[in-house]
C-alpha cells in the first residue's frame, strides 16, 4: 500500500514595500478535506483572502509563518531575507513535509527538504496559492498594527508599497524605524534629508502590544 507525499507550498509577501516585514508561509493541505477558492492571493479581494485564510488554518494538515523584519531585510537584501523567511516557515511546520513547492524561481538555501521551484506557483499548485493567502493577509494585519503607532504614513491605505501617496508622506515625515533603509527612496531621504525632519515618533496606545 503505497503512502501518498505530504507536500507543503510556500510562499511570501512584501518584496516590493519599502516599510515593514517580509512575511512567508508554508501549508500542508488535507487531500481530504478539499478548500473552494484557493488562488494566488493578489487575484483575491480582501474580505475573499481572509475568509479563506481562516478555512486553510482550519482544515490544512499544517500551516506556519515567519517572517524577516526591516533590519534583516537591510542586512541580507530583500531577495536572501524572502528565502530565510520561506525557510522558516518550511522548517516550523509541526508535520514535516516530504517535499516543498516554492512560488518562483529560486529555492531557499539550506532546506531540510527537498524542493521544487514553480514560476507562478500560487495560482498553479493550492498549497502555493494557500500559502500566498496566509501570507498575505498576516503581513496585512501587520501593518493595520503599525499604522496605529505611526497613523501620519497611512499604512492601512497603502500597506507601505511605494505608492505615490507614500512617498510623499515619507518626504513630509521623514524615515520611521520600520522603513527599510536600504531601499532606494528611503536610502536617498537618509542621505540627503531636508532640514526640518526628524525621526517620526510612534503614537504610543496601551492597548497595542505589537513591537
Amino acid at each position: 500500500m503505497s503512502t501518498q507525499l505530504l507536500v507543503c507550498g510556500a510562499d511570501e509577501a512584501g518584496r516590493g514595500p519599502i516599510a515593514g516585514p517580509v512575511v512567508a508561509a508554508a501549508v500542508i493541505l488535507d487531500p481530504n478535506q478539499p478548500i473552494e477558492g484557493i488562488n494566488d492571493s493578489k487575484k483575491l479581494s480582501e474580505k475573499k483572502r481572509n475568509a479563506l485564510s481562516e478555512i486553510i488554518k482550519e482544515k490544512a494538515l499544517a500551516w506556519a509563518i515567519a517572517q524577516c523584519d526591516p533590519d534583516e531585510i537591510d542586512q541580507l537584501n530583500i531577495l536572501h531575507a524572502s528565502m530565510l523567511a520561506m525557510k522558516r516557515a518550511i522548517e516550523s511546520l509541526s508535520i514535516a513535509p516530504d517535499k516543498a513547492f516554492i512560488d518562483g524561481n529560486r529555492i531557499p538555501p539550506g532546506l531540510s527538504v527537498p524542493a521544487e521551484a514553480i514560476i507562478g506557483g500560487d495560482a498553479i499548485e493550492q498549497c502555493i496559492g494557500a500559502a500566498s493567502i496566509l501570507a498575505k493577509v498576516e503581513r496585512d494585519r501587520q501593518m493595520l498594527e503599525w499604522h496605529e503607532r505611526y497613523p501620519m504614513y497611512e499604512f492601512n491605505k497603502h500597506k507601505a508599497y511605494p505608492t505615490k501617496q507614500h512617498l510623499q508622506l515619507l518626504q513630509q515625515h521623514g524615515v520611521s524605524p520600520i522603513h527599510r533603509k536600504s531601499f532606494r527612496p528611503v536610502k536617498s531621504l537618509l542621505e540627503h534629508p531636508p532640514a526640518d525632519h526628524a525621526l517620526a515618533k510612534p503614537i504610543t496606545k496601551t492597548h497595542n502590544k505589537k513591537q
